[in-house]
């Protein structure tokens, strides 16, 4: 299936080229857009549209019931709180259902926590703005907080909250009836309406003189103030001046509307990111789809400059629509509101080139003082935002490359040291079963990845088999080069059939270089020994420290594609959500 981003190297690089033919590309939005293209589209992000009601609220009027109103915040992980918006005030009762919805953008790969706070609004108050009450002059009736993905993940996407007193909510024994908060969550229906468009060039003109060229497209959209966003690309086509591409989705969501108008810029790419501009056409969504039903093609054009003029020259080449098509996709959300589950899986690397655990220069090293190593880090940042799509938190957990006590070294030990199951109880669970694990096993080596990756995808068939509505995710942490690279790949081209991906962090200071091979993002889908293809990319790859000192998280670099992987796997089996 295509999509807004080439599976082509030089195709995913062509958005951030720094020639200014390439003109707005090149303006400072680029950062957050090459982050946005990389998610692939919407899955990982969705606009979030929440929705209140209470009951059995406190009544603190002599006279009436309580005026309530709601303030919501956002909690950062400084445990800084963020307005997000407030409700109206509801008069005169202790059950109020809210009119006032606020939209917040759900994001996959942040625990997203909120905080709910319920005032009882004075009296001499009620024709004051809500945004200009000053909440020391209200009475407080209680508050509740909850995690973004627990309101999702809820068959009903509705979750209640007990209201607590502040004193209580900090740690107090004392039981207090408050009352209940039900926070309900609905995604926008404009992240759902997908079009499907194949374009088609005639007549480029050719830019290269020595060797072949290389057209593709970006598409942008314009904003108000003129600037041109990109929001979608296809891949590069090479050799090829009559080039057809492959399809491309975009979501109403990334342009506003159907009729917004929309940059379509062809380019030459260049190896040097120098990408030459061939023409463009300005024309909406709408616009698009008559062009289609018309069956003929819209000549490009290049902009030029006249003194303060701008004149554009038409030429020969012609953009053509041979497909444009518009559906209701099932998002992301859909399906973990019909019931299906994200399974976690870790995978720790034991080999000797870790060093001694004892020493404080091994990358196994306990420091008693709190500070995580980057074994822990992995496992507590992808962990914490996993564990909410799992139900029972129940998680499998092994290692590989270490000798068991008076035992050959076993590449698929549990961590648990259980000869029976590999399960352990929450990131809690997982954390000491890998400290446990740390005094009872003997380093050692080669690094093999076959044996972990077969054992996980044993598991998700198994509840395929079943008719199982899970989709599993192994995190494989490791510090070296795998050692059986065409065993590792014949395991991943047989599991890219499955509910599976996998997450591998590079730890050390090991050259990873070869293990970008696996990871279909940095080239040619992977190929078993056998030249059976993967059917998908299911792979993602990235060495901590290139995200250690960065902004960027390791669960953001890791969890990008995760969503987009879980709906492709969704989409090309016709699996659909219960609704």
């Amino acid at each position: 299936m295509g999509n807004c981003c080439s599976d082509e190297a030089g195709g995913r690089t062509a958005v951030g080229g720094t020639a200014a033919s390439m003109g707005n590309l090149n303006n400072a939005p680029n950062d957050a857009v090459g982050h946005f293209l990389k998610s692939r589209g919407h899955a990982l992000f969705s606009q979030i549209e929440l929705s209140y009601s209470a009951s059995d609220l406190r009544d603190r009027d002599v006279l009436s019931k309580s005026d309530p109103m709601v303030i919501v915040y956002t909690k950062g992980r400084d445990g800084v709180l963020e307005e997000l918006g407030r409700t109206e005030v509801v008069l005169n009762s202790l059950n109020p259902k809210w009119i006032t919805k606020h939209t917040i953008t759900y994001q996959f790969h942040i625990v997203q926590t909120l905080v709910f706070h319920v005032y009882d609004v004075d009296t001499q108050f009620h024709n004051v703005d809500v945004k200009m009450l000053k909440l020391e002059e209200q009475q407080f009736l209680g508050e509740g907080s909850g995690v973004l993905s627990q309101i999702i993940t809820k068959s009903d996407r509705s979750l209640t909250l007990d209201l607590v007193h502040r004193e209580e909510s900090m740690g107090s024994n004392r039981a207090r009836n408050l009352g209940k908060l039900t926070v309900h969550a609905e995604e926008c229906i404009s992240s759902k309406t997908t079009m499907e468009m194949i374009f088609r060039c005639s007549d480029l003109e050719s830019k290269d003189l020595f060797s072949r060229s290389g057209p593709f497209l970006v598409i942008s959209k314009v904003v108000e103030s003129g600037i041109q966003i990109p929001v979608c690309k296809t891949e590069v086509i090479k050799g090829d001046l009559k080039p057809t591409w492959k399809p491309v989705f975009l979501n109403i969501q990334q342009v506003g509307s159907k009729d917004n108008p929309l940059v379509i810029e062809c380019f030459n790419f260049n190896s040097s990111g120098k990408h030459d501009l061939i023409g463009e056409v300005r024309k909406s969504l709408a616009d698009l789809e008559k062009l289609h039903s018309s069956g003929q093609g819209e000549n490009l054009f290049l902009p030029t400059s006249v003194g303060h003029n701008y004149q554009n020259k038409v030429l020969k080449s012609q953009l053509f629509v041979d497909k444009f098509s518009q559906s209701t996709k099932h998002s992301f959300l859909d399906y973990l509101a019909g019931g299906c589950e994200m399974n976690f899986m870790v995978a720790i690397d034991f080999t000797a080139s870790n060093g001694n655990p004892r020493l404080p220069d091994s990358l196994h090293y306990i420091d008693h003082s709190g500070r995580l190593n980057a074994y822990q880090r992995a496992i507590v940042e992808v962990g914490e935002v996993l564990q909410f799509y799992d139900s029972d938190k129940r998680f499998p957990a092994w290692g590989f490359g270490a000798r068991p006590i008076d035992g050959p070294v076993s590449h698929c030990f549990n961590l648990n040291g259980s000869s029976h199951h590999s399960e352990v109880e929450g990131i809690q669970g997982i954390m000491m079963a890998y400290t446990s694990a740390l005094l009872n096993v003997s380093l050692a080596g080669p690094t093999l990845f076959g044996p972990v990756i077969s054992n996980a995808a044993l598991i998700a068939s198994h509840s395929l088999a079943n008719s199982g509505r899970k989709y599993f995710v192994l995190l494989i942490i490791t510090d070296g080069v795998v050692t059986d690279l065409q065993e590792t790949k014949d395991a991943l081209v047989k599991a890219s059939d499955l509910p599976l991906s996998i997450l591998i962090v590079g730890v050390g200071g090991a050259d990873f270089k070869e293990m970008e091979i696996l990871d279909a993002d940095k080239g040619e889908r992977l190929e078993s020994s056998t030249g059976r293809v993967a059917s998908r990319d299911i792979v993602q790859f990235v060495p901590f420290r290139d995200v250690q000192s960065g902004e960027i998280s390791v669960v953001q670099a890791l969890l990008a594609e995760l969503p987009t992987q879980f709906l492709t796997y969704m989409r090309t089996r016709e699996i659909q959500p219960i609704s």
